[in-house]
């Protein structure tokens, strides 16, 4: 029985992954494409173009720095329970996620027509982490689960002519994960299900590689349109995890599990994800002078999140069962539009919307991601040093009420409410 309980928490030790918007993507990688809800894709005209459109490199003029953060800031993240676990009136929350990726980027020409940069941006990750974890229903899913990756991007941008550029730049992606659990057995002496482990699973920084690539094409003083792409990447983890006793009351069953659980030691483990590719297209019309709007239609390819290998690698004596956990998930389009007006002292206001389509299955949704459609509004202002922006995010009201085929020792039904806030800061010299 010990040993059938430990072999379902192993089941989900690595899906704790993907802890944050759109999935788990991180979109907000310039404070001056976060006024205008990302839309800047055929913009692409200040360093942060080396996340939003690597093609708009050609066009870079000086030499330019820019650095800042977006805070991440739960409102509201709480679960409402269903039948049959963990049943009508069981509620719980969140703690207040509260999280400030970096972003740092570098552009300079070369010559005439070509330019380099190098950019330093946090592209996917964020935490889920629940209150009075002792006490959560979901305890023996997740407590806290981490995802941190950071890209590190050398870029080179050609200027065909004046009015078309390219860019192309290798990515190298440094990661992370940390999960925290509740391993539970049956009591033999009560016949009851009790906690009998905490279990801290943390994988060391591993690397993997892609590109990104773009092209900008100013069509007219009115008109310009950009496409991008950034590839899959995928990232193979090594970790340990450390099971620690929790007693029971009872000194027999402690005893016994003792002899049948390795607590206190390291447990290898792998595993990989592939990081999903994206692509951009956008759309930029100069209505007057002073005043611009942009339409972006972003593709991300998270069909590669199809399913997360699990593999303990400590031998007979020291490790847990192997598992693959499914995922299934799918292809999904987000819908972006942003408006730039510039006031005559060259300052800009910027306002704009995204819808963001999940791309998980109801059947996925648990402590680990209870992820949802969701609407972004925003609003920027930029002066000549510094740029800010605040987006509020609004999840859809999202339940789970059925399981993927044959996984019944998953079920956790219930309802799922998020808002956040985020708030971008960048200073530019």
């Amino acid at each position: 029985m010990v040993a059938k309980a430990l072999g379902v928490t192993a089941l989900g030790v690595w899906a704790a992954l993907p802890v944050s918007a759109a999935g788990f993507s991180i979109f907000e990688q310039g404070t001056k494409a976060m006024g205008m809800a990302g839309a800047f894709t055929a913009q692409a005209d200040d360093p942060s173009l080396l996340f939003h459109n690597v093609g708009g490199l050609g066009f870079v003029e000086k030499r330019q720095i820019s650095g800042g953060f977006t805070w991440i800031h739960g409102l509201e993240a709480e679960f409402d329970g269903a039948d049959p676990y963990p049943g009508e009136g069981y509620s719980a929350e969140q703690k207040a996620l509260s999280e400030f990726p970096p972003h740092l980027y570098y552009v300079q020409p070369i010559n005439s027509t070509w330019k380099f940069g190098f950019g330093v941006m946090t592209p996917f990750g964020l935490t889920t982490e629940w209150k009075n974890p002792d006490r959560f229903a979901g305890r023996f899913l997740s407590t806290k689960a981490a995802l941190t990756a950071i890209d590190l991007q050398p870029t080179l941008g050609w200027q065909v002519n004046p009015s078309f550029s390219i860019g192309f730049g290798p990515i190298a992606r440094v990661s992370t994960v940390e999960l925290n659990r509740n391993v539970g057995s049956i009591n033999p002496f009560t016949q009851r299900f009790t906690d009998v482990g905490r279990l801290k699973l943390e994988g060391d920084f591993s690397e993997g590689f892609g590109f990104a690539a773009g092209v900008l094409h100013k069509a007219t003083d009115r008109f310009s349109w950009g496409l991008s792409y950034r590839s899959k990447i995928k990232v193979e983890y090594d970790g340990d995890a450390r099971l620690t006793q929790v007693a029971t009351g009872n000194a027999q069953f402690d005893a016994l599990l003792r002899t049948r659980l390795p607590y206190g030691v390291d447990l290898p483990v792998e595993t990989e994800i592939e990081f999903p590719d994206e692509a951009s297209l956008g759309l930029a019309f100069g209505i007057t002078p002073n005043l611009l709007v942009e339409t972006d239609f972003n593709y991300t390819g998270w069909s590669s999140f199809s399913d997360v290998p699990i593999n303990f690698t400590g031998g007979a004596t020291n490790s847990l069962p192997d598992s693959t956990l499914p995922q299934e998930w799918d292809d999904v389009y987000n819908y972006r539009i942003g408006l730039r007006w510039t006031q005559a002292n060259g300052r800009q206001w910027r306002f704009g919307y995204v819808y963001d389509e999940t791309p998980q299955p109801e059947e996925g949704m648990s402590p680990l991601l209870p992820d949802a459609n969701r609407n972004g509004f925003t609003v920027g202002y930029g002066m000549k040093h510094l740029d800010l922006a605040l987006m509020y995010l609004l999840f859809d009201e999202r339940s789970r009420a059925r399981n993927f085929p044959g996984e019944d020792q998953s079920t956790f039904f219930g309802t799922y409410n998020t808002t956040a806030i985020l708030l971008g800061a960048t200073v530019n010299f």
